[in-house]
């Protein structure tokens, strides 16, 4: 590979500084117009508790990979130490929230800086410069980069693998599995979904590789036992390298998480109910010195079972009793940007196979294996998919331009290109969750199409608060899809509906009768069966029009008769 001129390296460094500086601030200063969502107040308490204790019984026991807690809570512990008492997650929340937030900006560079290498990897100068600034304004991923979660960590370091695995094809024992399996094993501390997405990802760049090497085809091979045979042959490398850098990333990840060297309490009670026999003699003695409790395994085992098992599904207005196939397909349409659909458009338009890149194979693979996903909580499942998406259009575009094009000519047509996709992220901050493009209505509309955290998380607390502050007449009870601790002290009022004995629509009437509601989007649409309860008071809630809304509550007025027409 050809040394690249120093200066061109230099402005490669100075562009990918300013589109992390911007993109930080579009991160910082949203994250303090959000209220926690649902996830982060569990992962601030129980990162707290890992530091403290040693741990990570709480993060393994609900199936959270704990990288990313761990570095989102430490700058906390280590707060905590230099004013020598520790937080109390609940009561201290709004001030642990910010800093929180702020450290998982560690992951949002991260993924930056290798979705530029990516680019540039597959497409010179051009195309590290257009994929990191897609990467940096796309509304999704700017979204999840201003929370303290786990989704753009586990896609930044799976960005990380698939670049040292790509790059190391050919290279040495170190190159080609020892630095690749490492950040496999970082890749699935963050996040269980790396298990697969990570191997996925690995053979659909091999692949690719071998069949633009012309390996795995041949002329005058004919016959399905003669293909099969050649493939196999050609994949020995392939499978060589995973057979090692799977086992070692799985060392990496049980190293890491630990143990507490105790039982595990589910597997001594199912061993105490076995009838009576040597079975049930072993299993209980095994079940009580087995002491290997807990570990990644127990993490890894739950997120395999969750999405076995799945769950239902809101999408298109439309409650699924069951995980449909095209939920993840349907929800790229719905949310990403007019100018990245438009990119790929053109791109299949003008020159398809600019799109036939080692980036498109992995972006194919997750595509297609995004339809046997049955967990089908929001787009972030699929932030790896978006990412490595938005870098194959970055690597085409740099391609499509003939050679005659002068340098300044690119300059101005890629200037164009980024203006028409920073507008989606400007337009919608700090709202980055609840984005939907315009083709359907917009944020303004999304709630008639996903729930979740696609459109309401429970991020909208401070919204609501103001709201509040401009209609003092009566107190506004809330009920909402979140978990924010401060949504139980003033000035919110806490109802909710799902868990009290409601045994009618006229009881819940009977209620909330004078008092404003306000409903979360995603209660108010989404699954009308959570409890018997809270169907009772949806029954009520369709009955009457909200009569105004912030970006994520509808708030009905129980002071008024209820009306025919639903929302």
């Amino acid at each position: 590979m050809e040394a690249r001129p120093i200066r061109n390296r230099s402005y490669d460094v100075l562009w990918l500084m300013l589109w992390g500086v911007l993109s930080s601030l579009w991160c910082l200063t949203a994250a303090t117009r959000l209220s926690g969502t649902f996830d982060e107040p569990f992962y601030l308490e129980a990162g707290l508790e890992s530091w403290h204790t040693g741990s990570n019984h709480r993060l393994m026991r609900a199936g959270t990979m704990p990288l990313p807690v761990d570095v989102q809570t430490l700058p906390l512990y280590l707060w905590e130490r230099c004013r020598g008492e520790p937080f109390n997650a609940e009561a201290d929340f709004g001030r642990l929230l910010p800093v929180a937030r702020a450290a998982n900006l560690i992951f949002w560079w991260l993924l930056l800086i290798y979705g530029w290498r990516l680019g540039n990897l597959f497409g010179g100068d051009w195309g590290g410069r257009l994929s990191v600034a897609l990467l940096a304004v796309e509304p999704n991923l700017l979204a999840h980069a201003s929370l303290a979660t786990t989704d753009i960590p586990v896609t930044a370091c799976l960005l990380a693998l698939i670049y040292h695995f790509h790059a190391g094809r050919g290279g040495g024992w170190l190159r080609r599995v020892g630095v690749p399996s490492l950040w496999f094993g970082v890749a699935l501390s963050a996040k269980a979904s790396a298990l697969t997405f990570g191997p996925l990802c690995m053979i659909a760049l091999e692949l690719h590789r071998l069949w633009q090497e012309g390996r795995l085809r041949a002329e005058g091979c004919r016959g399905i036992v003669n293909r099969l045979r050649l493939w196999w042959t050609a994949t020995r490398e392939l499978r060589r390298d995973l057979y090692w850098i799977i086992p070692l990333g799985l060392v990496f990840v049980f190293a890491y998480c630990g143990c507490d060297w105790k039982p595990q309490k589910s597997f001594v009670a199912w061993a105490d109910k076995l009838p009576e026999g040597s079975l049930k003699e072993s299993m209980t003695w095994l079940s009580r010195n087995l002491r290997i409790f807990p570990n990644a395994g127990e993490a890894i085992v739950y997120q395999i079972k969750h999405n076995v098992r799945g769950h239902g599904v809101y999408l298109f207005g439309d409650w699924q009793a069951r995980a449909v196939w095209y939920y993840f397909p349907s929800a790229l349409l719905l949310k990403l940007t007019i100018p990245v659909l438009t990119l790929l458009l053109l791109a299949l338009s003008i020159n398809w196979r600019s799109l036939f890149t080692p980036i498109g194979a992995a972006v194919l693979a997750l595509l297609f294996f995004s339809l046997n996903c049955r967990v089908q909580i929001g787009i972030r499942l699929m932030l790896p998919l978006v990412s490595l998406l938005i870098v194959s259009l970055a690597v085409a575009l740099s391609q499509i331009p003939p050679p005659r094009w002068s340098s300044r000519t690119q300059a101005v047509a890629a200037a164009g290109v980024l203006l028409a996709a920073l507008v989606p992220a400007v337009t919608v901050w700090p709202a980055g969750l609840s984005f939907f493009n315009r083709l359907w209505g917009g944020p303004e509309a999304g709630f008639r199409y996903l729930s979740d955290s696609n459109y309401d998380w429970g991020q909208g607390l401070y919204e609501l608060a103001a709201w509040q502050e401009q209609h003092p007449e009566r107190p506004v009870y809330v009920w909402y899809f979140g978990a924010d601790p401060r949504v139980k002290r003033h000035p919110y009022h806490l109802l909710k509906l799902h868990d009290l004995p409601l045994h009618s629509a006229a009881d819940a009437e009977g209620l909330l009768r004078g008092k404003y509601l306000a409903v979360g989007a995603s209660l108010r649409y989404g699954n009308p069966a959570l409890t018997e309860a809270g169907g009772y008071a949806l029954q009520a809630l369709k009955q009457r029009e909200p009569f105004a809304r912030t970006s994520t509550f509808f708030i009905y007025d129980f002071s008024e008769p209820p009306s025919t027409a639903a929302p």
